[in-house]
């Protein structure tokens, strides 16, 4: 299956201006959203990523959206859905909650379950088609919104950690403990995304595959980034990128998009 690339960089296109709320902002521009994914679906994108990287609660709180959550996930996803119509994909996308969780932080773990699983009831009213847990930093995060959306749901679930360049987590899980942990808890497909190119990503797959009992996903960025006049770039190009699938697909991957600074053209 093929994924869909950036979302943050293709709405700036559109025009979103920095310092926004993107969720808030896409309910009042729809088009964007839906002009960005028909392009990915164009270039070959199976599944889009509904426009809800920031929409949980904790997250919605720091622009006092906090009591919207049911109204902006569902919208979205709907979006996603007139963007891809029937023949096409759309994965609920749950991200990163904006606190540590216990251990390493003060969050308790069960208040994390029911604040994603929040977000996920709201998603599948939506009427997405699975779940996209990604960009996950910390292996406890993850377990929590992998029962969350559970305890919703019973649709397919993906999950995607990101990891450094060392090949653990910000909170020190290596890539095999992360796959083990999140298989046996019910993902339905498991990999990485964001933080490297294709080319470290595609070390943390094949140390993975020998261990994985379902299929494994990658969503590289497009190289490292830089900074140039204060703004962020990726200078992998959309051809160089795609020299690593034949690589990609060697070493087993089933499921394949783009993180930062692709674009459909990548796709």
């Amino acid at each position: 299956l093929v994924l869909d690339g950036a979302t943050g960089t293709m709405l700036q296109k559109q025009g979103m201006p920095g310092g926004v709320c993107p969720e808030e902002w896409v309910l009042e521009n729809p088009q964007s959203i839906i002009n960005v994914q028909k392009a990915y679906r164009e270039a070959g994108s199976d599944i889009v990523y509904s426009c809800t990287f920031g929409g949980n609660r904790w997250k919605l709180e720091e622009f006092g959206l906090q009591d919207s959550v049911h109204q902006i996930n569902r919208d979205l996803a709907r979006f996603s859905r007139e963007a891809v119509g029937k023949d096409g994909l759309v994965a609920g996308d749950i991200a990163p909650c904006g606190k540590f969780i216990e251990p390493f932080g003060e969050t308790p773990f069960e208040e994390a379950v029911v604040m994603f699983a929040e977000q996920a009831s709201a998603l599948a009213d939506g009427g997405v088609d699975l779940f996209v847990i990604e960009t996950m930093l910390d292996i406890q995060e993850a377990r929590a919104a992998l029962l969350g959306v559970r305890s919703v749901s019973d649709l397919p679930v993906m999950v995607t950690m990101t990891f450094e360049a060392s090949g653990r987590t910000l909170t020190g899980t290596d890539a095999v403990s992360a796959l083990i942990t999140l298989q046996s808890l019910g993902a339905d497909a498991v990999g990485c995304n964001c933080s490297t190119g294709p080319d470290q990503m595609l070390e943390t797959i094949k140390m993975m595959k020998p261990f994985a009992t379902v299929p494994l996903l990658a969503k590289p960025n497009a190289g490292l980034p830089k900074l140039v006049n204060n703004e962020t770039v990726f200078d992998m190009t959309a051809v160089e990128y795609a020299t690593f699938v034949p690589g990609f697909a060697k070493a087993g991957i089933n499921i394949m998009g783009g993180c930062c600074g692709t674009s459909p053209d990548y796709i």
